[in-house]
This record gives structure tokens, sequence and C-alpha cells, in this order.
């Protein structure tokens, strides 16, 4: 094994570790309106019509593929629904908690 490959390795493991439910809970008191369920964290997330709805769920989309991480949601005219989890890790990780933020960010700008 290369140095290089250790060091992948090495970095997505500890990015890609499940968090006990006890650090979710912490780190959901950091941001509002997220709540953790099933394995996942989630958000709802209601605009003032589709046009806005469908924008940010665009600039969201960028923002989860720069991180290569991608979201489960669904959109029903203004409103937007978003479950994040890691399924490589079987729950949630701090990839999770990296595009809740970015989106917290992108939503809130």
């Amino acid at each position: 094994m290369r140095s290089t490959d250790f060091i992948f390795k090495y970095t997505k493991t500890n990015i890609m570790k499940k968090l006990d439910d006890n650090t979710i809970s912490e780190r959901l008191e950091k941001i509002d309106g997220w709540e953790y369920e099933e394995g996942a964290i989630h958000t709802s997330i209601e605009f003032e019509d589709f046009k806005e709805a469908f924008a940010t769920m665009t600039r969201i989309a960028f923002e989860a593929e720069s991180q290569q991480h991608h979201p489960e949601w669904t959109n029903t005219y203004n409103q937007l629904n978003i479950s994040l989890s890691t399924h490589d890790a079987n729950g949630v990780t701090e990839k999770d908690f990296k595009l809740a933020h970015a989106i917290e960010k992108i939503i809130g700008s």
C-alpha cells in the first residue's frame, strides 16, 4: 500500500464513521430546524413558491455535488423535505453535518 492510499483510506474512514446518538444530539443543537429520526437527520423548509424552492434545490445540488454527498429529498410545490445519512456507514456521519451546515448557509443567504 502506498502512503497516499493510507492517507486517503484514513481520511475517508474518519469522515465516514457513524456517529453515536449522543454526538448527533449535540450536533443538532447547533443547527435549527433539523431532527434525528430513523437513522438520518431531517429538515423541512417552506418557500414562498415553487420557483424559490426549485432555485434553492439547484443551489443545494451544486453544493452536494462538490461534496460528493447527495441528499434524499422530496419537493411538492413550495415544500422541500431533506434527509441526510451516509449509506456507506449505515447512519449519520460528519459528512451529513457538513452538508446540513452548507444547506443552512444556502437557505439563509
